[in-house]
């Protein structure tokens, strides 16, 4: 929990310092691409948390893989290395691309697919959520053809299941049911 605390309190840092300099979107872009490169990369992710590698070497592996990185981002890291919290990198990311989704008044829309979305079907998805909520959205498309068929909708905290693996298992729990 403190940990997510301290995650948003540089997150808002950062935003509010990448916004005065006009550079919050090219910060964020650097947020996703590092939140990413942590959460799908084991080795990158153990040498963050390593209390056994150096913070000087942590910085210089950071650097080497993010050599397009904004200077907000690069003085993040910076602080993070001083105040012993690089750790919280992943974390910070996460929560800044949040923020910056939310001053942009935008959301994302996760819709997992058997197959990936046609252009016409998105721009329908898209019309649909805004409809619905009222914010700009942006569609995430992930393809999972163990849903057979249908999607999977996800918008903040709600979650639409047209997927035909679900109407598959709701039809057996029914018959097993009676």
């Amino acid at each position: 929990m403190a940990e997510s605390r301290a995650a948003i309190r540089y997150a808002k840092a950062v935003l509010s310092l990448a916004t005065d300099n006009g550079s919050a979107e090219a910060v964020n872009a650097d947020m996703k691409q590092i939140a990413n490169a942590i959460a799908e990369n084991i080795e990158l992710k153990a040498v963050m948390l390593s209390p056994v590698v150096r913070s000087s070497d942590k910085k210089s592996v950071l650097v080497s893989i993010f050599k397009d990185a904004n200077t907000a981002t690069v003085n993040l890291i910076d602080v993070l290395i001083a105040n012993k919290r690089l750790s919280l990198l992943g974390d910070v990311a996460v929560k800044y691309t949040q923020l910056y989704d939310q001053l942009r008044e935008t959301q994302i829309a996760k819709v997992t697919s058997a197959t990936p979305l046609s252009k016409e079907l998105e721009e329908k998805v898209l019309a649909k959520v805004k409809e619905l909520t009222g914010k700009t959205t942006e569609i995430e498309n992930t393809v999972d053809e163990s849903i057979l068929g249908g999607f999977i909708l996800r918008v903040g905290d709600l979650q639409y299941d047209a997927s035909i693996a679900n109407k598959l298992n709701n039809l057996k729990r029914e018959f097993t049911l009676n």
